[in-house]
């Protein structure tokens, strides 16, 4: 389907047009409107905008509206050819060029780059160091470069990529200066001057539409049976895509295999498998040949998979930053995702170890302690899981989510107030220079050298929590950290010091309440297939027939070879189920389906329904 030239002074009116055409919606969704408009009007952007909110269209949309070729700088391989792959279906001519191509395809993108086959290109960062592609883009007309996961270029982000920091070099190569638009889903503030500064973006148009996922339900189970809990969890959601996380190589193995002796379709991704192992198992995946991935980080932004239904980590990841980002990859489609992590305190030692292990230097350690501590205060907090993550970025927090774990917890709050100040008064008297343990040690009365040492077994509060067990004390004093009563020194060996909020307590003003906890279970989650009317409930449908569409789905999407949700995602199968369409024009009204997907698979979804018309 060639692209025909929007001759309209409106450019706007034109993009939506355009959004109808090729990718099938009929309104903007939150933030893209604004972005995009900045964009056609000339202006830089910088767009934050949470994972499944739709990042891509904002720099996509105005390519196809644009003159010349729109450059779009990409970290991974895998996430160049989905976005290839998706633009394709839609109809927009796109390709990449990287290291995954011969000399001979290399050779014929470079001419269809130049012949103007293409609106889109993407590129990793390392390509900007090539001479022979720089000469090629100073003969050609760029209007726009799009930084995909620009946090990648601050050393202050949780994914730094030294090769970010060379793309400005190629703005002296071309005639006149592109748009610079940067995209990320997670970026505190020091993140963003960060990302101005060093693609020296100029008085962007900035857009943060927040971090919050409504459709995603955080949890945490801390302190169980980590493989049990898992094997249960999975076992209760059959059918469904899910993402297993781990921290090292070894753990990722055993988990996979045991998941594998069950009888699971489950796959392993880590750095230590050849490239070609990884790409084969991350196909698998993609096409719903494989339902579970096991995988360490390095499984992170290469994964543009849009019906995952839930992401466990198994291992406490380094910081909150990267946490959010591997999560988020569960309800790409905005379909109901579970996001769980199973903490225990050996994860705060392992993320320790890479710390130490790493070959950053003292200030970088530093800060990279602090973010830690940030994400075991996460772990422990007895706040709403989705408004702790939105004030870490910097946002205010707003109201309970009422879906995470803490939100839905039904036990009844204990008021442990004088339990806190018992623990405050040791920090105090311990003069606010020792650990987490050494305080719960003192607590309970521990006959430890080290006590001895310092004299601490003569302190008044010495043994005065001997009838709680350490493992609780130590719970106890964590969420006392995370709920900002007593913080943590950023360091390898943090100290535990008091914070402005404990004066309340001492004076008597406020209570501090806390839960027992509990035996951690692998709940089911509410919905099995969220979305719905606009008052929130769910429109009836046939989970027959949601069933059928996805098996043709899968049968079409291995004749065109490109993964199922390329196709069509779970949500707008689902809208078919609600809507039941008879006619192109009543097809055409679903939410997902532009011109040229409708050319190429409507008429067989079409002729399916109403198939199994009679039966609903």
């Amino acid at each position: 389907m060639s692209l025909e030239a929007y001759p309209s002074p409106n450019r706007m009116e034109d993009a939506r047009r355009a959004l109808r055409r090729f990718f099938g919606y009929d309104s903007f969704r939150k933030g893209q409107e604004t972005l995009v408009s900045a964009i056609l009007a000339g202006r830089d952007v910088l767009g934050v905008m949470p994972t499944g909110a739709g990042k891509s269209i904002c720099y996509q949309l105005p390519a196809v509206l644009l003159p010349g070729v729109t450059l779009v700088v990409s970290p991974l391989i895998s996430l160049m050819k989905d976005q290839v792959d998706g633009l394709t279906e839609t109809g927009i001519p796109a390709t990449y060029i990287n290291s995954s191509l011969s000399a001979k395809e290399t050779n014929d993108r470079m001419r269809g780059i130049e012949e103007g086959r293409y609106k889109l290109v993407y590129i990793a960062p390392e390509r900007l160091e090539s001479e022979r592609f720089l000469n090629l883009i100073g003969r050609i007309e760029v209007p726009l470069i799009a930084v995909d996961e620009a946090h990648c270029v601050s050393q202050w982000g949780h994914d730094f990529r030294p090769s970010y920091m060379g793309i400005v070099r190629i703005l002296p190569y071309l005639e006149s200066r592109p748009v610079m638009a940067a995209f990320t889903a997670t970026a505190t503030d020091v993140v963003k001057e960060d990302i101005l500064e060093r693609l020296r973006l100029r008085s962007p148009e900035r857009v943060t539409t927040g971090y919050a996922r409504d459709n995603l339900a955080l949890s945490v189970a801390r302190n169980t049976d980590k493989r049990e809990f898992l094997v249960k969890y999975i076992r209760e959601r059959t059918g469904q895509s899910g993402i297993v996380y781990a921290a090292t190589r070894r753990e990722v193995e055993a988990c996979q295999q045991h998941l594998a002796k069950l009888g699971l379709r489950v796959g392993k991704y880590h750095a230590g498998m050849t490239e070609d192992e990884r790409s084969a198992v991350q196909d698998a995946f993609l096409r719903d040949d494989l339902q579970i991935i096991v995988a360490t980080n390095a499984f992170g932004m290469g994964i543009d998979k849009s019906n995952v239904r839930y992401v466990v980590h198994y291992n406490m990841p380094k910081n909150l930053e990267a946490y959010y980002q591997e999560a988020g990859r569960a309800g790409r489609d905005g379909e109901p995702g579970e996001c769980v992590l199973l903490f225990s305190a050996a994860d705060t030692v392992t993320q320790k170890f890479f710390i130490e292990q790493s070959e950053a230097d003292e200030e970088r350690k530093r800060n990279d302690y602090r973010l830690l501590n940030d994400m075991v205060e996460y772990a422990n907090t007895s706040d709403c899981l989705q408004r702790s993550i939105v004030r870490y970025f910097g946002e205010e927090g707003g109201e309970p989510c009422g879906r995470c774990g803490n939100c839905t917890d039904t036990r009844e709050l204990r008021d442990v107030t004088e339990e806190a100040k018992i623990i405050f008064s040791c920090v105090a008297r311990m003069r606010q220079r020792f650990g987490v343990t050494l305080t719960a040690k003192v607590l309970r009365g521990a006959n430890d050298a080290k006590i001895r040492q310092f004299g601490f077994d003569s302190l008044t509060v010495y043994g005065m929590m001997s009838k709680t067990p350490e493992k609780e004390l130590v719970r106890l004093i964590h969420e006392l950290i995370a709920d900002g009563y007593l913080r943590l020194t950023d360091s390898q060996y943090p100290v535990v010091q008091l914070a402005e909020r404990v004066r309340g307590v001492i004076e008597g003003t406020e209570r501090v309440m806390s839960r027992v906890e509990p035996e951690a279970q692998a709940t089911r989650s509410r919905s099995r297939y969220g979305g719905g009317r606009a008052d929130g409930s769910e429109a009836p449908y046939s989970e027959e027939l949601f069933a059928k569409l996805r098996e043709l789905r899968k049968k079409l999407a291995d004749r065109e070879g490109v993964p199922p949700f390329l196709v069509f995602n779970d949500a707008t199968l689902r809208e078919m189920c609600q809507r039941l369409p008879a006619s192109e024009q009543e097809m055409r009204e679903v939410k997902g389906i532009g011109e040229a997907k409708y050319a190429k698979y409507g008429a067989e979804f079409l002729r399916l329904i109403s198939e199994n018309g009679s039966e609903q």
